[in-house]
């Protein structure tokens, strides 16, 4: 499938070949601090069928809650996380969903780092729903 997206500011664009089955949602602490919220969701996609149109994204490189080291990018503008990648080779690149235009087709095939995972999670049904604010 193909997705293209770009940062919230839109000084970062990128397009890639996704295959939908490879999309998960990742539980672990360091997901949860630095993106703000309960979970991360991404797609893992091979670093040859990514492309980036438009833009330089920082990078920061973590040590991560398995002890691997992490290259993170994002936005030098307005932060928003693109992708992340370790040292493998060929290269997996964590393409984050919300980064992409195609975010609600893409539904969690997955899950990892449930051991971190936020007890309230799955009664999310029950928390009183607002459309809009």
């Amino acid at each position: 499938m193909k997705a293209d997206g770009a940062c919230h500011c839109g000084a970062i664009a990128f397009e890639a070949e996704i295959d939908p089955e490879q999309v998960l949602m990742c539980h672990c602490t360091d997901c949860q601090t630095m993106t703000g919220t309960a979970f991360r969701t991404l797609v893992l996609v091979s670093e040859e069928k990514f492309r980036l149109l438009k833009g330089v994204p920082k990078i920061y490189l973590k040590t991560a809650e398995s002890g691997r080291q992490r290259v993170l990018t994002f936005c030098p503008e307005c932060g928003s996380p693109i992708y992340s990648t370790g040292g493998n080779s060929p290269r997996v690149l964590a393409v984050r969903i919300g980064s992409l235009r195609q975010r609600a087709e893409l539904v969690p095939k997955r899950q990892i780092w449930c051991k971190s995972a936020l007890p309230w999670l799955p009664k999310m049904e029950d928390i009183e729903r607002v459309e809009c604010q």
